[in-house]
This record gives C-alpha cells, structure tokens and sequence, in this order.
C-alpha cells in the first residue's frame, strides 16, 4: 500500500467527464495505433532482481536461440526468482533442475570450482548453457530456432526432429506459447507499445469504485462491503473484461510489455516500489487514467481515488495483454 506520505490527489485537475473523455480516447487509441515491440535489445527496467540481472544479461547472450529476456522469462517461470525453490518432483533452485539433469547438465558458471544447483551464479549460467546445447540439437529442424528449443526443453530433442519443428503436444505447445509471452514483459520495448483494446472498460470499472473505503486483502466481494486494496481492485477492473491478472501486485507487473512514461495510455497499471531495480518489491499499484493521475485504493483509512504517479516510488508500467496475464504462473500469494 502507498506510504502516508502520499498526499491525496484527489480529484483536483480531473472530473468524471474528463474520464468518460480518456475512455473514449482509449478506445480510439488502441483503434488507430498499430505497432508492437518487436524484438529486444535490453531487459525492461527492473523487472529481473538487480541481484541476478548482470547473470541474466550475460548469460542470455550465449548463444542466438536465446536472449537475456527469453532466459528471464525462463527463471521467472521456473522458479519466481526464489533460489531456494523445491518442486514435488525435486527440482532445485533458481532454475529448477532435477538431479539428473543437473548432474549431466550443471556448468560450474562462477568459476569457484564447484557446481551448486542452489546458487544462482551456477545454476543461471547452467540454464543458459542448456537451453543453448537443446538449441543445437534440434537446429536442422524446420520452424523457428528457439521455438524449437523450447519445444525440446519440454517434449525431449527426439520429438522436436521427429515432428520437423514444435510436436503437437497441447503441453508442450503452451509452454511454448508461455515462455515466448513471458519474453516481451522482460524485454524493454523497441517502438511503440500496440495500446490495449479491454482498458477502456477497465477504467470504467474502477471509476465506479471511487469514494469506496480501503480494505488490505480486499476482493470486493458482498462480506467485504465491495471493498479493495490497490491489487485487489485492479484484478477486478481487468477481470470485467476477461483477463484474469494474478493477485498480486508484483506479479501483475509482468501481465505485458512496459511503456515508458511518456507513452502511457489510459488503462496501464502502474506500480510502485521502494527499490526500483527489482520488480519483485513492488508493493502498489494503480490503474493509469491520463494526465498524469491514475484511480487506485491507496492505503488504509484512505478511500479510491486519484492521485498522481510522478513520485519518488514511481517504478514503471505495464500495458496488459490478455496473453500476457494467461502465461503467467499463479503461485499462493497475498494482498499488496
């Protein structure tokens, strides 16, 4: 929740007709805009821990079937960032090996002369170096390289040569599908960001719940009052027009692509944080509105409001796609 120190916007500058006039000019913008971000030169601000961002930016680049965002959207899946994760089937660590991949596998990345699947200066530059001989194994089959390379990474070498390119397995097919998803909210944008056809109805949501008291872990269920916190309110904002975002508000921050803040749209979430190089302490969010204010439930004893977003705890955006949300994972979490 947004610190004390916030003062109210309120609704100085703006009225609802202004909003009903952002609406309208979402749905022309996302109407008359074209262009989405091809490509990725750089990680998006942020959104790999700084901790292991330098791994992640020079391992990503080991070979061309993979990228330093490709490979973060890789850790994120496996692992959230969490270096001590431990799945039911015994995959370890930050990029989830199981034993006996890593024992094949595992690459001593620091140079201390060991391999440590737990640590993440062995076991990120292990990933990059899998994916990277998976990548060779399947490069005289048709298709797309690192497509392909997925493909092996979940089905096996064989049945990516056998089918000429990704099998079709539902399965393997989706993982894909996630990990190529995953990869534009890790990479920073080259272009323009294509604008969002589902935020009008978004804000038109939230603007309904303005002057509704803040509740921390609010759902906006009948028990609650109709009552939310700031993640809370813009999961529901979204679901009313079909895009489940977790419920987390750091997690939401990789539900798509990350506009800069001149190219911000009505209908970006936008986040907060008091350590802007890691996106996993983001600890607020908001629904973007125009003119610089966005509508969010701001903290407790605070009601839904506008406030603006240029402050100091200012993090960064993101521009949800409904793609983006469903390749998300959904681990348990709590209110932010």
């Amino acid at each position: 929740m947004r610190k004390a120190w916030l003062v109210a916007g309120g609704a100085v500058g703006l009225c609802l007709s202004f909003l009903a006039l952002l609406v309208v000019g979402t749905y022309s913008a996302a109407a008359g805009l074209g262009g989405g971000a091809k490509g990725a030169v750089a990680l998006a601000k942020g959104a790999v821990p700084a901790l292991y961002q330098p791994l992640v930016q020079k391992w990503g680049n080991l070979c061309p079937a993979i990228n330093p965002a490709l490979l973060a959207a890789q850790l994120y899946q496996e692992s959230g960032w969490n270096p001590r994760a431990q799945s039911h089937a015994a995959a370890q660590g930050i990029a989830q090996f199981i034993p006996g991949t890593w024992a094949a596998h595992g690459v001593d990345g620091d140079g201390d002369g060991d391999r440590d699947v737990w640590d993440p200066a062995d076991a990120i530059p292990s990933a990059a170096s899998y994916d990277c001989k998976l990548a060779g194994y399947v490069k005289k089959a048709p298709g797309d390289p690192t497509d392909n390379m997925l493909a092996a990474y979940n089905a096996g070498a064989y049945a990516v040569i056998k089918y000429g390119g990704v099998p079709p397995y539902k399965e393997t097919r989706n993982y894909v599908k996630v990990i190529r998803t995953l990869e534009k909210s890790f990479a920073r944008p080259v272009g323009r960001v294509e604008p969002s056809r589902q935020a009008a109805g978004a804000i038109y949501f939230a603007q309904q719940k303005l002057g509704t008291k803040y509740l921390w872990g609010g759902n906006g269920t009948p028990e609650q009052g109709g009552r939310f916190d700031c993640s809370g309110l813009t999961q529901a904002a979204y679901r009313t027009v079909g895009i489940e975002l977790p419920r987390v508000a750091n997690d939401q921050y990789n539900a798509g692509p990350h506009p800069s803040r001149d190219e911000l749209l009505p209908g970006d979430l936008v986040f907060f944080s008091d350590d802007l190089t890691n996106s996993r302490a983001i600890r607020h969010v908001g629904l973007y509105v125009g003119g610089g204010y966005m509508i969010n439930a701001p903290y407790t004893g605070a009601v839904i409001r506008f406030d603006r977003i240029d402050t100091p705890d200012y993090f960064g955006a993101t521009r949800v796609t409904k793609d983006g949300a469903e390749a998300l994972p959904t681990p348990p979490g709590s209110a932010v």
